[in-house]
């Protein structure tokens, strides 16, 4: 089988650094932290942590109502990314609708939000006379992919891979795969998620979440440093627009980076702790599939979480396989876990260092750590030109993720 090359053309991007793709190019460059301080969690009995990533408002209304009834945040979140990304790629309404455009965008669970308020109503009287019609829809779990696909009025292949972290990334990669194989022309991809009290606590209870910075909640998220402890969740939207390579050049669009290699494997060594062994097969077979080295990686987006196993064990894999020259970075240190959204909102980051010739640094690593410190951990920023990045995220349940970015010159 011919396998096509696969470009990326679109990008849409919302965040805790602001709406667009820009804000968060300008936040990240400027050393912003997207985490706060969050009077909601005060009330929930039990919760240790009191800090996060929120989006900032967003214009709702730019989504017809229609279209919005059956949408929570997840799905408005990755709606708006998407008519960014649209917009960048100048795909007409008859390309994006006519068969040959899919779609493949998930989120951890569907909307614990909507969750929340349907067991509110019903629980009491185990009564389902107050549930609206329209709630299902924000609750199952392809949620954000039923309800791109409707308001965008997309008619081709829909996924809606759910891996936890590693569903933004995972998502890049199936919709890579969909388009190398002649299966559609186009995809848009990506992840989304929306912050609430229950996933704070789901890290919290695993003794996963960072607890330290109540007070400071800028400094909390503290990838590869010696005084990190654990994960700020987040939430937000990335929505990439791929395309093959013949189909972008032929309406002459302008062509961002390519997809040049992906992999996802399991690692089912443990359910919480990833190994060192695992994550170096993983982006080994990245490597492998792109057709370059290890030496070819001028640039390693981490997926670094802050905590003391997930970190130690990604700079360990990264080292062995990789050695001490390509800098690396993690951007949770900006902008928190934004967890389905991260693999997505990371590599449109990673794209936009490529253009830019810019890596961006790990927010507040002040001081390695000493199982972190065998790899090239960027603190500053950097101007160099990256031919090849390396984009990583893994999850719990052991679905590890790893992209690489190729700069066509």
């Amino acid at each position: 089988m011919h396998l096509q090359r696969v470009v990326i053309t679109g990008m849409g991007a919302v965040s805790p650094l602001g709406n667009r793709v820009e804000d968060l190019w300008e936040g990240l460059l400027a050393g912003n932290s997207g985490i706060t301080r969050m009077e909601e969690l005060d009330a929930i009995k039990g919760l240790r942590p009191r800090i996060a990533g929120r989006v900032k408002e967003v214009n709702a209304k730019a989504i017809p109502r229609k279209a919005r009834r059956t949408m929570s945040n997840l799905s408005i979140f990755a709606s708006l990314a998407a008519l960014e990304a649209i917009e960048q790629a100048g795909i007409d309404q008859d390309t994006l609708t006519g068969g040959r455009t899919g779609l493949s965008v998930g989120s951890t669970t569907g909307s614990s939000q909507a969750l929340e308020q349907f067991f509110k109503l019903y629980l009491p009287e185990n009564s389902l006379e107050a549930i609206r019609s329209t709630e299902f829809f924000k609750i199952m779990n392809h949620s954000a992919a039923a309800n791109l696909a409707q308001f965008l009025g997309i008619s081709g292949r829909v996924i809606a891979a759910s891996a936890a972290c590693s569903t933004g990334c995972q998502n890049i990669g199936l919709a890579a795969e969909a388009i190398a194989t002649g299966r559609q022309d186009l995809m848009l991809c990506g992840g989304t998620d929306e912050l609430h009290p229950l996933t704070v606590g789901t890290f919290d209870i695993i003794e996963a979440a960072s607890i330290a910075e109540i007070e400071d909640p800028a400094s909390a998220s503290r990838p590869f440093d010696a005084k990190r402890d654990g994960i700020v969740c987040s939430e937000g939207a990335g929505i990439l627009l791929l395309e093959s390579y013949e189909h972008a050049t032929a309406r002459g669009a302008e062509i961002l980076a390519e997809i040049s290699g992906f992999s996802s494997l399991c690692d089912s060594s443990n359910m919480a702790s990833p190994s060192a062994q695992a994550i170096n097969l993983c982006m080994a077979e990245a490597l492998k599939e792109a057709g370059i080295n290890a030496k070819d990686i001028d640039y390693v987006n981490a997926h670094a979480t802050g905590t003391l196993q997930g970190d130690a064990s990604e700079a360990q894999a990264i080292a062995e396989l990789l050695g001490d020259t390509a800098p690396v970075s993690s951007l949770k240190g900006h902008l928190g876990h934004t967890m389905a959204a991260s693999g997505a909102i990371e590599t449109i980051a990673t794209v936009r260092m490529m253009q830019e010739n810019t890596i961006i640094p790990t927010a507040n690593l002040n001081i390695p750590a000493e199982e972190c410190s065998a790899i090239n951990n960027t603190l500053h920023l950097l101007e160099r030109p990256i031919t090849y990045a390396l984009k990583n995220n893994f999850a719990l349940g052991g679905i590890n993720t790893s992209l690489v970015l190729r700069r066509i010159q």
